[in-house]
């Protein structure tokens, strides 16, 4: 089970992210396709970047699901971050409200 202030990376790529808000959904995230994993663990080199998740991701940016996980990104990569086959949506600002 993925918990907030885990630190993951990608398994084909530079990309790394670290759990801002965890929800079960995040069990299955992938970076470029390929399953993420804690920082420090062994990669599996067999691995390689799917063509279909190589958008990149942006340094320091937040990614959201639809079930509410939320990841930053503090290293930017090759690989897209997804759920299984979802793509994560970049996380909008809000807009302040007028101060008229």
């Amino acid at each position: 089970m993925i918990k907030n202030g885990t630190r993951l990376q990608s398994q084909v790529c530079d990309t790394q992210v670290i759990v801002v808000r965890a929800s079960d959904a995040l069990d299955d995230l992938r970076i470029g396709g390929a399953p993420a994993v804690p920082i420090g663990d062994p990669v599996d080199e067999s691995l390689s970047l799917d063509d279909a998740f190589a958008a990149g991701t942006l340094m320091g940016k937040r990614y959201v699901d639809d079930a509410g996980a939320e990841v930053l990104v503090t290293k930017a990569g090759k690989g897209s971050l997804s759920v299984g086959t979802t793509p994560l949506e970049i996380k909008e600002a809000k807009p302040l409200p007028a101060s008229d």
